[in-house]
């Protein structure tokens, strides 16, 4: 078994990753850990996060090998067979990228994690694995973390501009005020607005790759997107080619209607398709980072509920995938995007997004008055177009520091 080729794409690849900007899960993972789990959306960082701990963390690296199972090299070779020889031969490391890409996956880690006691395990894989279904053989094994786009205080940092911790959502409702003056005077520090910085961020901020494809940006968000469907979800899911070109045209059909309350008997017609399928994709596509999905009761994991409002998954990918996208949509998207990483959202019956069961906001522009929600506790408006807000009035940018 030649395994050169796969110590030398190891070598390639770190020896051009760089490590001056981290994203925000590298310091919340314990690498010591036998058995990490690490899943998110394409795009999102998850290869640069572990080759980043390789070239960190490992000055010598004769015991450790990276590999990713959609490698041509695994056509003709077993990856059980791989690992059992350099296991021998003192390997303690192993890193396995795309691992969606191996048919019996939840078997092959369970099986590496019992039979080779001493080696560490990290692996990655599509944020459609249904990795939670398989807790029965690895819950007392693994530690599973989720990774998501750039955050807006991410993105600062990833343009040099302003390295500031995350703020909790308790601390941002009653100190807002106090946090906006501080950015908006350490970016005035060096001729910086917060607000075009933000705009910017909205159009093309959020995937960790839009400073290596600035121009065709948007281009390559649209081949991520067929990625998800075309390749992604085949090596997760058993379905068929007509099921893949139902869900690339509902994701267009969705691209241009978001945000609604769908009238989904119109959409699975117009798609050729039942209810039972229509939820299926619906929910794929969630899970794949291409929609956001809003409902009016907390979601079971008993059964498929139809969503009471479809968002894209983030900002970006409106841009790249509406000709015209609207700016209020936007705003929701963003704030959706940005609070459903850490926090509970329901769609209230009065205010646009009902938070963690106690806070109720309504997003608009600067514009934007209490009228629809003045009645209501703890209720907030988050307003875009302003860079320092007061009282419950809190500037829209300001909800991308949570993460």
């Amino acid at each position: 078994m030649n395994v050169e080729p796969l110590y030398n794409n190891l070598n390639r690849r770190v020896g051009t990753t760089q490590t001056q900007l981290m994203r925000y899960s590298y310091a919340s993972i314990d690498w010591d850990d036998r058995l990490i789990a690490i899943k998110g959306p394409r795009g999102c960082g998850k290869t640069t996060l572990i080759l980043q701990h390789i070239k960190k963390d490992f000055k010598n690296r004769d015991n450790l090998l990276y590999i990713s199972l959609d490698d041509l090299w695994f056509a003709n070779n077993n990856v059980v067979e791989l690992i059992d020889m350099l296991y021998a031969q003192g390997l303690t490391h192993i890193f396995i990228d795309e691992v969606h890409y191996y048919s019996h996956w939840k078997q092959l880690i369970k099986n590496l994690y019992d039979n080779y006691p001493n080696l560490h395990i990290v692996y990655t894989g599509s944020s459609m694995l249904e990795i939670e279904k398989s807790r029965v053989d690895l819950s007392r094994r693994q530690i599973m973390y989720e990774m998501q786009g750039l955050s807006f205080r991410e993105y600062l940092l990833f343009e040099n501009l302003l390295e500031m911790p995350t703020v909790t959502l308790d601390n941002l409702l009653e100190n807002h005020q106090q946090i906006a003056e501080q950015v908006v005077a350490r970016l005035g520090g060096i001729n910086e607005k917060v607000l075009p910085l933000f705009g910017k961020y909205l159009e093309m901020g959020y995937y960790p790759f839009y400073k290596d494809v600035k121009r065709g940006y948007h281009s390559r968000l649209k081949e991520v997107a067929n990625l998800i469907i075309e390749q992604d979800y085949p090596k997760i899911e058993d379905v068929s080619q007509s099921t893949i070109q139902k869900m690339r045209k509902m994701l267009m059909v969705l691209a241009n209607r978001v945000p609604q309350t769908p009238n989904m008997v119109e959409l699975y017609r117009e798609l050729e398709t039942d209810r039972n399928q229509g939820l299926k994709m619906l929910n794929a596509l969630e899970k794949g980072g291409l929609l956001g999905l809003l409902s009016k009761e907390t979601k079971t994991l008993k059964h498929l509920a139809r969503p009471d409002k479809i968002y894209l998954n983030n900002t970006n990918l409106m841009y790249a995938l509406v000709t015209n996208p609207d700016i209020g949509t936007i705003r929701e998207t963003f704030f959706f995007n940005q609070l459903s990483q850490s926090h509970s959202l329901l769609y209230p019956v009065e205010g646009d997004f009902k938070v963690d069961g106690k806070y109720t906001f309504e997003v608009g522009g600067k514009g934007k008055s209490f009228t629809q929600i003045k009645d209501l506790p703890a209720s907030y408006l988050a307003v875009d177009g302003i860079e320092i807000g007061h009282h419950n009035r809190i500037p829209l940018w300001m909800f991308g520091l949570l993460y």
